[in-house]
């Protein structure tokens, strides 16, 4: 039975034991871990992290390694990121599909695109934007992109192409950079697993911890938070997580934060290992994420797991939490209102918070049990 699966070749820029690009690595190694029953899974990836100079420690790179049964994986170490080694890979594989998860990689979209286009392999072409058509993302560097999405178009690479959209809205990106006859299909990304209810932490009123999990990036909208918390009444603590992608824009938020009053307290842990996220979550109350767009938010996802409730945007697939009691999602164009739903969390006591713990985690165990995804994915790698 092991050889008449088909093979899906899954090209991704960063993959575990990564976790500096955040969301998107989390995506790539919970599609592994729920489709490597049926698929025999190859994984093309970079040896070193986002950013870093060095590779992973005790990791082997520019050989094919069994990172789990069904699954082998592949680190390329800079000097074999190249078309002729990307080429030769593929046809060696023979996939019945490529799985493109970015939208501008070089070496891990585009080459594997244009050998397609050439007429180099038969394999059928799958491709996750992972949010970055969202009007958000394109803005950032956005004569580049809008130049690389037009140069697609041009060379119809859309024709061949099918899209994983994660959500409508980024359906309807899709459809609105490459037309309304591109083939496109909706899935949500595999959530992570969902445990017992944990239950809550010590809540007194008067009294708040925040933490915000992101890339310190003006698309994570960390100075929008900071401006929001500035005029709360109570004793609010905020622990900030992500790397220091911006060092101007890091330097912005920390001007906020010198106006603060002794009342709120702010800490930026740095960078931490995915294994590690739970356990830090784990210690707030509350997860906070103003984003201006996540296509999912795994760091979302784990907080309402572990019982938080979330402040976020309604940016994001997470939507109707106030409803829920499960958090609040609040139009950007309404900063005050982020600022009352934190003054909401302040004034929680104990038995109140208690509810919108509970709310948080039943809102995320819902999705979970109502999304048929392995159908969904299914359906698109057939």
């Amino acid at each position: 039975m092991e050889n008449i699966r088909k093979k899906i070749l899954l090209f991704a820029d960063w993959f575990e034991p990564g976790y500096k690009a955040g969301g998107p690595i989390r995506s790539c190694v919970h599609f592994v871990h729920q489709m490597k029953d049926r698929y025999q899974i190859y994984v093309i990836t970079t040896d070193r992290d986002l950013n870093d100079s060095a590779p992973y420690a005790n990791v082997e790179a520019d050989n094919w390694i069994e990172y789990d049964k069904g699954v082998k994986v592949f680190y390329c170490s800079p000097q074999y990121i190249s078309w002729a080694h990307i080429k030769k890979q593929v046809r060696t594989i023979g996939p019945d599909f490529i799985y493109l998860n970015s939208m501008y990689s070089r070496y891990f979209s585009i080459y594997p695109l244009l050998i397609k286009k050439l007429g180099i392999i038969s394999s059928k072409i799958v491709l996750a934007p992972r949010g970055m058509l969202k009007d958000s993302a394109v803005q950032f560097k956005s004569t580049k992109k809008k130049f690389f999405l037009a140069a697609f178009r041009q060379l119809g690479l859309h024709r061949f192409t099918h899209f994983h959209a994660t959500d409508k809205t980024e359906e309807t990106d899709v459809k609105k950079y490459f037309g309304n006859n591109v083939q496109v299909t909706m899935a949500s990304n595999f959530p992570g697993i969902i445990k017992d209810y944990p239950g809550s932490i010590v809540k007194n009123a008067n009294e708040l911890s925040v933490v915000f999990i992101g890339r310190l990036h003006p698309v994570k909208n960390l100075d929008f938070l900071l401006r929001a918390i500035k005029p709360v009444k109570g004793d609010v603590t905020l622990t900030i997580v992500g790397n220091t992608e911006d060092e101007a824009y890091v330097n912005k938020c920390k001007s906020i934060i010198n106006d603060f009053s002794a009342q709120i307290q702010v800490r930026f842990a740095g960078e931490i290992p995915n294994s590690q996220v739970g356990k830090i979550i784990a210690l707030h109350h509350i997860f906070a994420l103003p984003t201006q767009g996540e296509n999912f938010g795994h760091a979302i996802f784990e907080a309402l797991a572990a019982g938080k409730p979330v402040l976020i945007s309604d940016q994001t697939p997470w939507r109707q939490l106030e409803k829920a009691k499960a958090g609040w999602d609040i139009s950007l164009q309404t900063p005050e209102q982020f600022t009352m739903a934190l003054q909401q969390a302040v004034d929680l006591d104990q038995a109140a918070y208690e509810v919108v713990s509970r709310g948080a985690w039943q809102f995320v165990r819902q999705f979970v049990q109502q999304t048929e995804l392995k159908t969904a994915y299914n359906n698109i790698f057939s």
